[in-house]
């Protein structure tokens, strides 16, 4: 089971990257989604961001499991915002995918790491 939450751990590591960074550098692609989604840019900075910190925590939860716990949830509760952003304009399933994914891969984390409470920092 460790290896199995290593994987999903460092999938949700990978993506919080690639797409943290996409939003910071003005990916086209980030910035169309953003208007289309009526945020203002800043906002697509500042997300960019968050899914940065929670990059962080996971990377830390290599170390400390149970810090991979609280970046499964910060990064579930970004997902789920991210969902209910996407609903609010009515965008299709396929738009609204890459963040069901990571709400489900979040949640995983989070059921995979809550025995790691005990003792979050060894």
């Amino acid at each position: 089971m460790h290896i199995l939450a290593i994987i999903i751990q460092s999938w949700l590591l990978f993506s919080m990257v690639f797409f943290g960074i996409t939003k910071l550098a003005g990916a086209k692609h980030q910035v169309e989604l953003f208007d289309s989604i009526k945020l203002p840019q800043w906002f697509r900075v500042v997300t960019g961001l968050v899914q940065l910190i929670g990059a962080a925590g996971l990377l830390i939860g290599y170390w400390y499991p149970g810090m991979a716990f609280w970046a499964g949830v910060w990064i579930g509760i970004t997902m789920l915002f991210a969902i209910l952003s996407h609903l609010r304009v009515k965008h299709t399933f396929g738009k609204m995918f890459p963040a069901v994914l990571n709400l489900v891969i979040a949640a995983a984390v989070i059921l995979l790491f809550a025995g790691d409470l005990a003792h979050p920092f060894g």
